[in-house]
């Protein structure tokens, strides 16, 4: 358990209230200036983590299932619910089967009224822009995520308001150019410090973080990306600004890669993590939510003798496995991250299973104590392969036929199909007591990707700066990571199969896919029972159930 600085607890349990109704009023406003620093404070808490559950574990599902990291199977219905989490992955999300995912649109739209409420009864001043700019900054983020996965999207602006008419969504072009325009105006206004003090909270490197993002994905912000004529290399007339964004972070010499990849990500991260520019903190008592491990550790890997060198006394569910495909990525000899799989990579990567031993509590890494179940020793299979057969379940024979269930079986065999990610390692200690919960914190924006987007955008186009090249700036990252580097400026592709080994489940690679026109590409199981996977309407996600109830004038997203 880590002791958090940013926050007590005390206070974290005022925040917890009012963060997630579905139901929320996007117009909604409090009366009152806050009235002390601790009821000022809990209020911007409020604010600026209103996507921690969110982030913890829906949102997770959502974009990483629908990515080709992930494939979402299930066990004997086990883990079926509905095909919530198997739809995401056979790209046929449906509004209603994927309600409780989708439904995190009103968690990120209720930070976005947390942010008004609070703009509103503060002013905004010259007095007290260092409070409100970092408000408006984090508004903006939400206001991001909400079009870079739904497109078209409210501009909760309560400037920009009338209370008598009902909110609209706004063309995603029209909202892209909001969001520069809010994060342009705020920038210089919000804190350039560095220190736990400002970790987890906007800074101006985090919105030049946004901004780069933004920018390197202008042309799938501003024109049709549903469009099947839609060109994923077509000019970006924003790459100079994108360049220069990073070059703000690259020039602040705050930020570098100097961190340990598997550390990173360990129980123990956080400020004192030199390439985390932007990250949600959790911790297992007092900032609760992320749950990672319980769905990529294998489904009986809480046994005794199990997955970790302790015994989990709550159990996993094991239903979210790597795509064969993805894990072809981790190819590369020496490479650290190729500790954050279990599975054989770097020079066994064309073996086809992995022999799993136990993983120290303490490293993260494994032991030589072989993982077994019921006297049997556990070997995970890196491809993926739906059951046949018949099982029995309360008394009655069924038959297993493969179909979009993903149903790969309540046996040994089939909780083992899939390599997992442990990129996210957890303290077990932790996990037992505090109902799943964990430590990590889950960096959202990071130096690496600083590094990359600018590789991307010169290769796009863009002029370089600074003396770097694609070839320069590439090589930092494999240098870090103890990889081969390249002797050449490194193509699209190899720019994108690089990010897919860097941000492994920190919830880009939906949005890297798109952007490099990779969406469509086959992997996993969807294009064998969704007909229509190719549609290039599916670049945007559909809007839940819940959010067009609460939402009368709003219409589905085409395609669903």
């Amino acid at each position: 358990m880590k002791t958090k600085y940013f926050i007590s607890a005390a206070l974290l349990a005022l925040t917890s209230v009012g963060c997630t109704d579905l139901d929320v009023d996007i117009k909604s406003q409090y009366t009152e200036y806050p009235e002390s620093e601790i009821a000022l404070n809990a209020r911007l808490s409020n604010a600026y983590y209103a996507f921690r559950g969110a982030l913890g574990r829906r949102y997770d599902e959502l974009v990483s299932c629908n990515s080709d990291e992930y494939t979402a199977v299930s066990f004997d219905t086990d883990y079926l619910n509905g095909r919530d989490m198997s739809d995401i992955s056979l790209h046929m999300v449906n509004a209603d089967a994927s309600n409780s995912q989708l439904a995190v649109y009103n968690d990120i739209q209720a930070g976005i009224v947390n942010c008004n409420q609070l703009l509103m009864d503060l002013g905004e001043n010259e007095e007290n822009v260092s409070t409100t700019a970092p408000l408006r900054a984090v508004r903006a983020f939400y206001t991001f995520l909400l079009m870079d996965n739904w497109g078209d999207t409210p501009i909760i602006d309560y400037k920009l308001l009338d209370n008598n008419s009902a909110i609209e969504r706004s063309p995603r072009a029209e909202v892209a150019k909001w969001i520069e325009s809010e994060l342009l105006a705020v920038r210089d206004d919000c804190p350039s410090e560095v220190s736990a003090a400002t970790y987890g909270t906007p800074t101006c490197w985090m919105v030049d973080a946004l901004l780069a993002k933004l920018y390197i994905n202008w042309n799938v912000y501003t024109q049709d990306v549903t469009s099947a004529s839609w060109d994923p290399n077509a000019n970006n007339g924003k790459l100079k600004d994108c360049i220069a964004a990073c070059d703000r972070v690259i020039e602040s010499h705050l930020f570098d890669l100097t961190d340990d990849y598997k550390t990173k990500f360990m129980y123990t991260n956080g400020p004192q993590i030199k390439d985390f520019i932007y990250a949600m903190p959790y911790d297992a008592v007092t900032a609760q939510g992320m749950t990672y491990a319980r769905f990529r550790t294998w489904r009986r890997g809480q046994n005794d003798n199990g997955f970790y060198s302790i015994e989990m006394t709550n159990s996993v569910g094991g239903n979210m496995t790597l795509t064969p495909e993805f894990v072809e990525l981790f190819c590369l000899q020496g490479d650290d991250r190729n500790s954050v799989i279990a599975g054989s990579t770097g020079e066994n990567i064309t073996k086809t299973s992995f022999d799993v031993y136990q993983y120290d509590n303490a490293t993260g890494m494994p032991t030589n104590v072989r993982n077994t179940y019921k006297g049997d020793l556990v070997t995970f299979s890196k491809s993926i392969s739906l059951a046949t057969g018949t099982y029995e379940k309360d008394g009655v024979i069924f038959q297993r036929v493969p179909d979009a269930d993903l149903n790969c079986g309540a046996t040994l065999t089939g909780w083992t199909q899939g390599y997992r990610s442990i990129k996210f390692f957890p303290d077990i200690n932790d996990y037992n007591v505090y109902s799943r919960n964990q430590d990590n914190d889950v960096p959202i924006f990071r130096y690496a990707d600083i590094i990359l987007m600018k590789c991307e955008a010169i290769v796009r186009g863009g002029a370089a700066t600074l003396g770097d090249t694609p070839q320069s700036l590439f090589n930092q990252i494999r240098h870090y990571v103890h990889a081969p580097e390249l002797n050449h400026d490194p193509s699209l592709q190899e720019i994108l199969d690089e990010r897919g080994r860097e941000f492994l489940d920190e919830h880009w690679r939906r949005n890297d896919l798109i952007r490099f026109g990779d969406f469509e590409r086959d992997w996993g199981f969807k294009y064998d029972y969704n007909p229509d996977a190719a549609n290039p309407q599916y670049r945007l996600l559909p809007l839940a159930r819940d959010v067009l109830n609460a939402n009368a004038n709003w219409e589905q997203n085409p395609g669903y």
